[in-house]
């Protein structure tokens, strides 16, 4: 069961679309591992289709290793989500349940000590968390939801950023061992896209800061503060505009992709290609790639591509 824990009882324990039958963001020329062929190395992305989130996730984690490869034995993980709003998961407006589960389900298997989920919601918290199916997803899994409504929670951090030079965290970012992000890809009206970078804005708590100080620039910023360990980018059912919440079914494409990489930039970058962006058109993050956080030049990756039946 996800238990709701205090703040002293916690501290002490990611309709423009260019896809057709692949997946046409990846660049021509790039080297794709055959199916079945071994890797001397492990691909720097892996993008599958074709699958149920948690299925595509189990097929492209295997890829990269598993998912022992970034978590250990006794570790803390915190996977951040989007569960911020008040929507049903067919909306698309948060990260997929079952994908929230399985990666769950994979953190323990591995030996995580413990696996926390969160996120600061933008519409009521406690409706969002049970009309995004997530928190009951995490549940059955056997994660832990950490509460995230109010400003204890959360501590200030200084930031070696441009524009950001402060703010305040969740605590449950700056005491886990192991950061998963898992958005749920879809348009931002400021952001132009909202994906793993966008994600951790649900960790901070004034939120307006990065809208006054310049949204794109703080984005980029934070990630001084810390990269996720992980990215798994939800592109099955994704908003295509009037996003990030979305409005009506017309906002929503089914496109049945998944994106995995342990590079922020470049996750980022080959899904925000999936809503019909270039290479370098978001600014948040083109800033990240210019700020030596990841590569966005998806030419120098070693790209897995894979289709399920």
């Amino acid at each position: 069961m996800v238990e709701s824990i205090d703040r002293r009882e916690f501290l002490k324990k990611t309709a423009v679309l260019g896809i057709g039958a692949g997946l046409l963001f990846l660049p021509r020329g790039l080297r794709f591992a055959l199916p079945g062929a071994e890797a001397l190395d492990y691909p720097d992305l892996v993008a599958v289709k074709g699958g149920k989130p948690e299925v595509m996730f189990d097929r492209a984690i295997k890829s990269v290793g598993g998912i022992g490869r970034f978590v250990k034995k006794d570790q803390s993980v915190l996977i951040k989500p989007n569960m911020s709003w008040d929507t049903a998961p067919e909306n698309a407006s948060n990260t997929s349940p079952a994908l929230v589960a399985n990666i769950t389900k994979h953190c323990l298997d591995a030996g995580a000590k413990r696996v926390v989920v969160m996120d600061h919601s933008i519409e009521y918290w406690e409706n969002s968390r049970k009309s995004s199916g997530v928190y009951a997803a995490a549940s059955s899994a056997g994660a832990v939801y950490a509460p995230a409504e109010k400003e204890g929670y959360y501590e200030t951090v200084q930031v070696n950023g441009e524009r950001l030079k402060e703010t305040l965290i969740h605590e449950s970012l700056l005491e886990c061992e192991v950061l998963i992000s898992v958005p749920v890809l879809k348009h931002h009206g400021g952001a132009g896209v909202s994906i793993a970078a966008k994600n951790l804005m649900g960790c901070v708590w004034n939120r307006m800061e990065y809208h006054s100080k310049g949204l794109q620039r703080c984005i980029a910023d934070f990630l001084g503060v810390r990269k996720p360990d992980l990215n798994v980018v939800d592109a099955y059912r994704v908003i295509t505009r009037n996003g990030p919440r979305g409005g009506s079914p017309a906002d929503v494409a089914d496109i049945g992709s998944l994106i995995l990489s342990p590079d922020i930039v470049a996750a980022d970058t080959a899904a925000s290609m999936l809503l019909g962006r270039k290479q370098g058109e978001v600014e948040h993050i083109r800033l990240a790639s210019e700020a030596g956080f990841g590569q966005m030049d998806l030419s120098k990756l070693r790209i897995e591509r894979l289709t399920l039946s």
